[in-house]
């Protein structure tokens, strides 16, 4: 498998109300050409057929970039758009259960909250663990209480897995994310919700860390 690890360095989820502007495929491209190396695809109203659809766009978009895409909450639609792979929480399917409808050769994201979830994850079965929320951020109204960078600095302590960042992280946020540890950072908002995304992307590869 490719380096995990820097793959995860800028990781894009997408938001299909942020990306309207563009359009969920263009602000993807756009971002990607700016520098970001992974794309989650998160369609939280759509059903399985349409992030089917969605994703199929996506990876027919993405050939050739080395850029892998996964999809949130929905191994069925993984599975069926033969994508790379698939990203679940606490409260979703078992990641046991994931890993056997993704097979052995797909990438299975987890995301962790606490330290018992993150000491509960099995690197046999889990490739790598999304830690946050860092920040508060309003494109996921519902996350747990941010648990800041020094709460961030103790889940990747506690883990050996590749892992990233998420929960309302920006360009400036970029130091204080690598200087906890992780491996990268996941943001919506600071590229899907910008007039430029390529341009918010290369943002974050031109901060100095």
């Amino acid at each position: 498998m490719t380096d995990l690890r820097a793959q995860l360095r800028l990781y894009l989820v997408t938001d299909t109300a942020l990306c309207s502007h563009h359009g969920l495929v263009q602000t993807v491209q756009q971002a990607v050409d700016g520098g970001v190396s992974f794309v989650q695809l998160r369609a939280k109203d759509a059903t399985t057929s349409e992030r089917v659809d969605m994703a199929c766009a996506l990876k027919a978009a993405l050939v050739g970039t080395g850029v892998p895409l996964v999809i949130n909450d929905d191994v069925a639609a993984a599975v069926k758009a033969d994508v790379d792979g698939a990203h679940i929480g606490q409260g979703d399917i078992s990641p046991e259960r994931a890993r056997a409808l993704l097979g052995p050769d797909k990438i299975l994201g987890l995301s962790c909250e606490t330290p018992r979830t993150v000491q509960a994850a099995d690197p046999g079965v889990v490739d790598y663990l999304g830690l946050g929320p860092v920040l508060g951020t309003a494109t996921k109204t519902d996350h747990a209480t941010p648990i800041g960078f020094d709460g961030l600095a103790r889940l990747v302590a506690l883990t050996s897995s590749p892992n990233v960042a998420i929960g309302g992280l920006k360009a400036v946020h970029q130091a204080q994310v690598f200087a906890a540890g992780a491996d990268g950072q996941a943001v919506v908002s600071a590229i899907c919700g910008q007039n430029d995304p390529k341009a918010a992307a290369q943002e974050f590869n031109q901060t100095k860390v």
